[in-house]
């Protein structure tokens, strides 16, 4: 392992990983890991034995079997932790050996090594080294003499390179092979394949004598990557808790079907795929299991946590990729309230949907979401169906703005386009509102006029709009809206909103609502959100543009 200080690093933290363990023998680990539905070891003492003594890279699979063995035995108190940290040093390993095939050409004449057959006299010992490669005489292999005959063949650097190409492929192909069902793994591996060196001499030099594939030599290849399922986090955590009392009892996945009733093959695929066990069936492992109320409730909330990302995602799957206004707004109800404003179209029956401005727990409406996430288009949608029904506006955009398009449209009282307003200047112009005639101001940025002057006359606004005919709908960039104080932070007890494509959870702060991973952190997509109209729903919906 000298020429590969991230495999060696590898090794000697596994076997560091196991002293901390009591040394447990590759038989007691092979048994805590257990055996499959057909009852066999589902990783057998061979291996373990290989993983610690091979100088090789085991399959991840069976590295993650044995290290959250280990982990658990010595009563780690962050198992997921461990296993996390051998993943990234296995990551590394995985990224040396790319580089390395990239650029080490064969040897003159390879000899290949043989595999010692381990019996089961070479079982762990307490004092039994770590093993370095070597070739079957016991002696370590030597180094090539430095500068010998790197020229004398004409055709040896094209031979070499031509070597290298094909062993970068063939490396990179087993590797996603290998990490075909661990789509977070996956995606790590093949960023850093993309990101090096060696992998753009090789497309490169594809490229020279052919027409590249692009869905292998391209950059932007999608061959190997699989869609993370909307419920990831939910799915990962309920499979782990059934797993820990699994292996706590040493259960097969055919001791599972003869007391649970449901097929050894369901619950294998439950623990290999991205789907969603059957609620009996998390029912009835937790009554075989005889578990504790807490840990029966636990499981059960994080089977309904999953059950409802996943009918989230499904609800945005069938939604439009785009929709216009005038088709949205054909959508409407005919009956619905004066200030109710246009937002979006969603729900099973493709309806479109928006608040009510005149009712709820404030006059206000949130649109938040990240740069270029379609927040401006959310506002003029919903100002030009106000303006549809004769409702007046105020416009405020501190920044150039599609919402300034509808200035000088009759309607439009007034509008802002500073970074500040003074106090008395939105005053006089909303200060003629009334329940008969209201008035909505709508604001564009508003993160940039959290400090602005008018900030008393804008608090009062969400305080007694109701009462004095006013709302106020603003949008603002997600994370920059945190930071901003004074008025704005009372547009928080509307409890409704929409969020565009959020990325961070903390969002959901500013239309009343917690927001999962099935939600946040996915592409920004302009135009496609979450609508909570403060009823605790979530709702995905398309923009109008």
């Amino acid at each position: 392992m000298a020429d590969q200080p991230d495999l060696k690093r590898l090794n000697d933290e596994l076997h560091d990983l196991r002293l901390d363990a009591g040394l447990p023998s590759a038989r007691t680990i092979r048994d805590h890991v257990g055996k499959d539905a057909q009852d066999y070891w589902i990783v057998n003492h061979q291996a373990v034995l290989d993983a610690f003594q091979k100088p090789d890279l085991p399959p991840w699979g069976r590295l993650e079997a044995i290290v959250r063995v280990l982990a658990e035995v010595d009563r780690h108190n962050d198992v997921d932790g461990e296993v996390d940290r051998f993943k990234g040093l296995w990551k590394q390993v995985v990224s040396e050996r790319v580089a390395q095939a990239a650029v080490d050409p064969p040897a003159d004449s390879p000899t290949p090594a043989a595999d010692d057959d381990a019996d089961d006299t070479t079982e762990f010992s307490e004092d039994s080294p770590k093993q370095d490669a070597k070739d079957p005489s016991g002696r370590a292999a030597e180094e090539p003499s430095a500068g010998t005959g790197t020229r004398s063949n004409p055709g040896r650097g094209a031979a070499q390179s031509n070597y290298a190409e094909e062993s970068l492929k063939g490396l990179i192909l087993n590797a996603a092979q290998a990490l075909w069902h661990d789509k977070d793994a996956l995606r790590v591996f093949l960023g850093v394949v993309r990101r090096s060196k060696g992998f753009a001499r090789m497309a490169d030099a594809a490229e020279e004598r052919r027409p590249a594939n692009a869905t292998f030599y391209g950059v932007k290849s999608r061959e190997f990557e699989v869609p993370d399922s909307p419920a990831r986090l939910e799915l990962v955590t309920l499979r782990r808790l059934l797993d820990e009392h699994r292996l706590k009892r040493k259960w097969s996945f055919t001791y599972m079907e003869e007391q649970t009733g449901v097929s050894s093959d369901a619950w294998i695929r439950w623990y290999t795929h991205d789907d969603l066990p059957e609620r009996e069936a998390i029912v009835a492992f937790s009554h075989m299991a005889r578990l504790t109320l807490e840990d029966h409730v636990l499981l059960l909330g994080l089977w309904e946590a999953a059950r409802d990302a996943l009918e989230i995602q499904k609800r945005s799957d069938v939604l439009p990729s785009s929709i216009s206004f005038d088709e949205a707004w054909a959508m409407r109800d005919p009956a619905a309230p004066r200030l109710w404003a246009l937002t979006g179209v969603g729900g099973d029956n493709l309806a479109a949907y928006g608040p009510n401005l005149a009712s709820g727990t404030a006059p206000a409406f949130v649109v938040a979401g990240p740069a270029r996430s379609g927040r401006s288009t959310a506002l003029v949608s919903m100002a030009r169906s106000l303006l549809a029904v004769g409702v007046p506006l105020v416009l405020a955009t501190p920044r150039p703005s599609p919402l300034r398009e509808l200035i000088g449209q009759e309607g439009v009282l007034a509008y802002f386009v500073q970074d500040d307003i003074g106090q008395d200047e939105p005053e006089s112009r909303v200060s003629v509102a009334s329940a008969e005639q209201p008035i909505v101001v709508v604001m564009d940025d508003a993160e940039l006029l959290g400090e602005c002057s008018a900030w008393r006359v804008l608090r009062n606004l969400l305080e007694h709009g109701f009462d004095a005919g006013t709302a106020l709908v603003l949008a603002g960039d997600e994370e920059k809206l945190q930071t901003s104080y004074r008025w704005l932070n009372g547009a928080k007890r509307a409890h409704r909103g929409l969020l565009l494509s959020p990325q961070e959870r903390h969002a959901g702060d500013w239309i009343g609502i917690r927001t999962g991973d099935s939600v946040v952190g996915n592409p920004v997509t302009p135009g496609r959100g979450w609508l909570h109209l403060g009823d605790g729903k979530l709702m995905a919906v398309t923009v109008p543009r």
